[in-house]
């Protein structure tokens, strides 16, 4: 009598463990699917949905590389097409007026004496000329886009330092390419049979 009883009890404390226990797989989701698993998918279910985010995640990826290299690229144009426009207007009046002192100077070397006489009254001017000649030709391209490149920070400096201070100053470089050009305007002042078109712009800065 007394086992029976035992055994009864013991039954339904059993079931009424078995029933809380799958209420509270249920409230936390854990149910299980028809075909056995415990999370409600198949494996093929689950391989799928990795497969899913690794190809996102790879596309994420190769996307955000490709947007990378095309913003860097673009920069980089930009940059150039501006480091380019400035550079090509701070050298093309230099440049083209060193190039009309170097071949006017270069002309007047190689004329003859009775030539260079009727062009340049007197012989001051001549040597001046042979002068200015000399030093001209006495510089190679790569002095010269040295010269260049010290006129430039030459005159950023000095920029600047007008800037900061608030007062004019002039700029005064010996070894300036525009000194040259400017030396030639005076002397063909003084000559009017020698006919130069130089570039329209302050060459002595």
């Amino acid at each position: 009598m007394d086992d029976k009883l035992a055994q009864e009890l013991y039954s339904e404390s059993l079931l009424l463990s078995n029933l809380q226990l799958g209420h509270s797989s249920t409230t936390h989701g854990f149910n299980e699917a028809d075909d056995g698993s415990l999370w409600g998918g198949s494996d093929e279910e689950l391989d799928k949905t990795s497969d899913l985010d690794r190809e996102w995640q790879r596309r994420h990826d190769q996307f955000h590389t490709i947007g990378y290299r095309d913003g860097l690229i673009a920069g980089k144009e930009a940059s150039a097409q501006e480091g380019f426009n400035i550079g090509f207007k701070q050298s093309v009046p230099i440049g083209y007026n060193w190039g009309i002192t170097r071949g006017v100077t270069s002309a007047l070397a190689c004329l003859p004496d009775d030539s260079r006489e009727r062009l340049i009254e007197t012989q001051e001017k001549r040597d001046k000329f042979w002068e200015l000649y000399g030093c001209v030709n006495s510089l190679s391209a790569s002095n010269a886009l040295e010269m260049f490149h010290d006129d430039i920070l030459t005159k950023k400096a000095t920029e600047a330092k007008v800037k900061a201070s608030g007062s004019e100053e002039q700029s005064s470089n010996p070894a300036s390419l525009g000194r040259y050009t400017s030396e030639l305007q005076s002397l063909i002042l003084g000559s009017p049979e020698i006919q130069v078109q130089f570039f329209h712009q302050d060459v002595s800065n």
